[in-house]
């Protein structure tokens, strides 16, 4: 079941709100014993999880959803943690990153339970069930929130992803995208410096994203490439404002991936710009998208 994209928490007694995990979907059967997890489009991904492929509870049978989850240096749930262990088939390579980046399941529905077909219950009396299984450790069951608005703010301010707010007494609908689960994620507006610019694909000159970066105390660092936002109009205008500013080398004071330097046009770091951004904190902008010039602001003021 889906969660269907909302603008805004919604309020009173009928809704219960959780936490967005950023993080691998993962449905897991146990079934005399055996676990099998399996990704939303239903591949089977258990050997990719070995710190992750024994239930807790044993032979006891169960069908959960849940979120598998890592940490990153700052201590958040990220989703890129996991990108390099998400397709892995080798059972040696597996336990090897299961050592180097552990991960954690987020356990936040109950579908069956000791053979019972819990899915056309109401998510209220899910929910109690999942508590009382007793889970911890590497399977957690995430707590619920009467106060939808309260933990916006709080996963805002702590740098989550955003809520998910669940209707209570919502059946659970396989494959479903349902409009009684809704969820809404936090959005960034930050300002960074143009490092340089990328052509639209089959082109030499029409620009279609720009390179970024951040001022630090370590230099200007490399965030990423932005190309969501920058439509014609947008690019008829950054081009007009970067004439002249082409370099020989890049203005970053580290490594650009080659993947993004690759037929970039490099720019004196003069230019600001606004990002909105998914997240903040990150070595890398998260679906990055292009808001604007910032005229009024020059690359000291933000390091200021």
């Amino acid at each position: 079941m889906l969660a269907t994209k909302a603008s805004h928490v919604p309020t009173g007694d009928a809704w219960t709100h959780e936490v967005k995990w950023d993080g691998v979907r993962a449905i897991t059967d146990v079934r005399d014993g055996r676990v099998r997890m399996t990704s939303r489009n239903e591949n089977a991904i258990t050997i990719a999880w070995p710190e992750l492929s024994t239930s807790p509870l044993g032979d006891r049978d169960l069908l959960v959803d849940g979120e598998i989850i890592a940490l990153n240096e700052r201590g958040l749930p990220d989703f890129r943690t996991l990108q390099e262990r998400m397709h892995v088939r080798s059972a040696s390579t597996a336990a090897r990153l299961a050592d180097a980046v552990p991960a954690i399941y987020m356990v936040f529905d109950l579908l069956r339970l000791d053979g019972r077909d819990l899915t056309g219950e109401p998510l209220e009396e899910r929910r109690e069930l999942l508590t009382g299984l007793g889970l911890d450790a590497s399977w957690q069951v995430p707590a619920p929130y009467d106060d939808g608005a309260m933990l916006f703010e709080a996963t805002l301010q702590q740098g989550l992803e955003g809520v998910v707010s669940k209707r209570r007494a919502s059946t659970y609908r396989p494959g479903e995208r349902s409009p009684h689960w809704l969820k809404l994620a936090h959005r960034h507006r930050l300002s960074y410096v143009v490092g340089g610019w990328r052509p639209q694909e089959g082109t030499t000159d029409r620009l279609a994203s720009l390179l970024v970066g951040e001022p630090t105390a370590d230099g200007l660092l490399y965030r990423g490439r932005v190309g969501s936002g920058v439509g014609p109009k947008q690019s008829r205008a950054l081009t007009e404002l970067i004439t002249g500013l082409g370099r020989d080398a890049s203005p970053f004071d580290d490594e650009v991936p080659a993947v993004d330097a690759r037929g970039t046009h490099w720019l004196e770091p003069v230019l600001v710009v606004d990002i909105d951004t998914h997240g903040v904190g990150y070595t890398r902008l998260r679906q990055p998208s292009f808001q604007g010039v910032r005229s009024d602001l020059t690359p000291e003021d933000l390091t200021r």
